[in-house]
């Protein structure tokens, strides 16, 4: 099985773009959910993405006035990421989102953890430890973002089967395998080429957590949760800073 950055950097990274839809449609949803939940700039109009991509929520983030900077493990991502910001306030780092200290000095108001990047940890401890650190540099008053797939409920059988996405050339099928603590994805693609389709397979964990745990985990460090719902089938938490953390 491999790491997740094995996955992304051998698999998933080649055609990510594709299986997450519509570009400038997935934006204009994120620029209106920062709208819609005034997540919007007016303290230090600075704001961090942590695992970027190629660029959802970092484009939206600095067309509503944000400096940027988005951070992402993913070469190939972070290349359509440096080509669809060009001439915006955005500064982009190849790195680990487990590294957030780095942020120390820069002031967030804002930081957006979106999609799964959030189960792409290693553990729950590490999902703490990102959290801690989060809170650490947030300004006073600053607001975090966290969206991540709901693996409360075990899937079994033909269930396990999750058709994400097709067309003409490709065929995307993810299958899914419980554990306690962790959830065993398999993403099985089906690619046309000239000589007929090919099979595509690669397999990687993400951390199964409870949004429950999430947001205790958010208030043992000094921030209060504003909102939690499901959006778009990710449980979706905006918390904000109302201590410093020291």
């Amino acid at each position: 099985m491999a790491t997740v950055k094995e996955h992304y950097d051998n698999h998933l990274g080649n055609f990510y773009s594709w299986m997450t839809g519509n570009f400038v449609s997935r934006q204009a949803e994120f620029h209106d959910f920062l709208i819609k939940h005034e997540l919007l700039p007016h303290i230090t109009k600075k704001a961090i993405d942590l695992g970027a991509g190629h660029g959802i929520q970092t484009i939206p983030l600095a067309k509503v006035g944000y400096s940027v900077k988005s951070l992402d493990f993913n070469i190939k991502l972070l290349s359509e990421l440096t080509a669809n910001t060009r001439g915006m306030d955005v500064k982009i780092i190849h790195g680990d989102i487990r590294e957030i200290d780095q942020f120390s000095g820069f002031n967030p108001e804002l930081i957006v953890c979106c999609g799964d990047t959030l189960l792409h940890l290693d553990s729950k401890q590490d999902i703490e430890q990102l959290i801690y650190g989060i809170a650490s540099i947030l300004v006073k008053d600053g607001k975090l973002l966290l969206t991540f797939r709901d693996y409360s409920t075990t899937l079994t059988g033909n269930d396990r089967f999750i058709p994400v996405k097709s067309d003409e050339n490709k065929i995307l099928t993810c299958i899914l395998d419980y554990e306690p603590d962790f959830v065993n994805v398999t993403d099985l693609l089906h690619e046309r080429n000239k000589d007929g389709w090919k099979q595509k397979i690669s397999s990687y964990k993400k951390v199964r957590v409870k949004s429950n745990e999430i947001i205790e985990i958010i208030e043992r460090n000094g921030m209060i949760v504003q909102d939690a719902q499901i959006v778009n089938r990710l449980i979706t938490i905006i918390a904000y800073k109302n201590k410093i953390i020291c």
